[in-house]
């Protein structure tokens, strides 16, 4: 039986693995789980897309299967995927999709969905959508007056901009901010919700064409955040990636404040108000040691859970909590959307700057990092390392070696064709050099 999703949707090279037939197949075999699941006489289902130029493709193709399965659909036009979380509840729709693929290359695209209710859809109920695609004769066809129909909703962009201000609208005059925008699909949005709360903004990677989404800019590439903070002397920089999941920030001397920071420092302010359930975050097996070393300074505990943004949200639903991400800059603040949304983390991270009177230099030491080396190997069969006795072999040595001090994680990316390397410990050298070996060892076995 094929899988189709990963960790985060349907993804692949744009019309050569995710083809405009596989996403009309996925449309109706969606739509028909989705609707199944739905009380609605006319089930209706939202579509947002990122920058692109497959986007367009995709799109039409993804709405021709929702409607020849029966289902309406809304199509919201370039929007944040945290937007279209939003969206589903403001629209009252019955799911909604995203099509993107996040922080990765243009060439590549990828469609995730969404229950009416803005939540990423539960294991089971991806698995009833591919048991549909490994068996596309048992999809039905709507026929006459029982097809679905395609509506423009023009005003989606303004309406996340007035939620984002609903829920933090924080007083940031003063502040200098440099943001970065992926070239994106918050390049249109970023600029006028910060300044609308009274911030100076200047920008970059906000002129978008099809092709140049992640290319050089975003959370992913912050070097050119990094130089642009400094040339404007900007207190900040505020970077994003291709559908605005993510979040990464650059201090005033260039520094990167990753997404395990950002989580240590409104953790901080949120227990310091009465405001962090439970006082407890979530964050994953990647995350650094120091995270958890200063929450527990704070008598916070720090839940881990595996890599995905899913499970983070997962365990904060069981847990209560209602603060949780990933080292990545995923970071999901459960009171205010039900996704990760990096214009709601930099809003409440700005509100902390501005409420404590301190830098993000300076909120930045609540958490002293251990080292880290981070090494992703491209293969053709993720998989193929597992079961090698050589690469086996390193990696238990490798545990061994770190299990009083650190930590190692590899595991195969669920939206890229790699293996991703992680090793923590108290000597930057010695993680280096035990990476090295485990990487050269996987690149052998391909």
């Amino acid at each position: 039986m094929a899988k189709y999703f990963g960790t985060d949707g349907v993804r692949g090279v744009a019309n050569k693995e995710l083809t405009p037939e596989l996403a009309f197949d996925l449309g109706r075999a969606a739509a028909q789980v989705l609707a199944s699941n739905s009380d609605s006489l006319s089930p209706r289902i939202v579509i947002g897309k990122d920058t692109r130029i497959s986007g367009d493709m995709l799109e039409a193709a993804l709405a021709a299967g929702i409607c020849a399965a029966g289902v309406s659909v809304t199509l919201l036009g370039v929007l944040p995927t945290p937007g279209v979380a939003v969206l589903c509840r403001l629209l009252n729709a019955d799911a909604g999709a995203v099509i993107s693929a996040s922080h990765n290359p243009f060439a590549d695209n990828g469609i995730k969905f969404f229950s009416g209710t803005g939540y990423k859809l539960p294991d089971h109920v991806e698995s009833a959508i591919e048991a549909l695609l490994n068996n596309r004769s048992s999809i039905e066809r709507a026929e006459g007056e029982n097809l679905g129909k395609i509506a423009y909703y023009a005003q989606a962009k303004d309406d996340y901009k007035k939620f984002l201000l609903s829920k933090l609208n924080n007083d940031l005059s003063g502040l200098k901010i440099a943001i970065d925008c992926a070239n994106g699909a918050v390049s249109n949005i970023a600029a006028d919700v910060f300044s609308a709360c009274g911030a100076e903004v200047v920008s970059i990677g906000n002129k978008p064409d099809g092709c140049n989404i992640n290319n050089g800019y975003g959370s992913t590439h912050p070097q050119a955040l990094q130089n642009f903070v400094k040339e404007q002397m900007a207190d900040l920089g505020l970077a994003f990636d291709g559908d605005a999941d993510r979040l990464i920030a650059v201090d005033s001397d260039g520094a990167i404040i990753d997404g395990d920071v950002i989580i240590a420092i409104c953790a901080a302010e949120m227990i310091e108000r009465g405001k962090l359930n439970g006082n407890r975050v979530v964050a994953t097996r990647m995350s650094n040691i120091g995270l958890k070393k200063a929450m527990s300074k704070l008598d916070i505990a720090v839940d881990e859970t595996d890599i995905g943004d899913r499970y983070v949200l997962e365990r904060m639903m069981e847990t209560g909590a209602n603060l949780g991400g990933e080292q990545s800059g995923h970071i999901i603040f459960s009171d205010y959307n039900s996704t990760g949304d990096a214009m709601i983390a930099a809003l409440y991270l700005l509100g902390v700057i501005k409420s404590t009177g301190k830098s993000l230099g300076e909120l930045s030491q609540i958490v002293e990092k251990r080292p880290q080396v981070l090494v992703n190997v491209k293969l053709k069969d993720k998989h193929s390392w597992r079961n090698d006795k050589r690469v086996n072999e390193l990696i238990a040595n490798a545990e061994r070696e770190l299990a009083a001090e650190g930590r190692l994680l590899i595991r195969p990316s669920g939206t890229e064709p790699v293996v991703r390397l992680m090793a923590q410990g108290p000597d930057k050298q010695r993680l280096e050099q035990l990476i090295e070996k485990i990487a050269a060892a996987i690149s052998a076995v391909n």
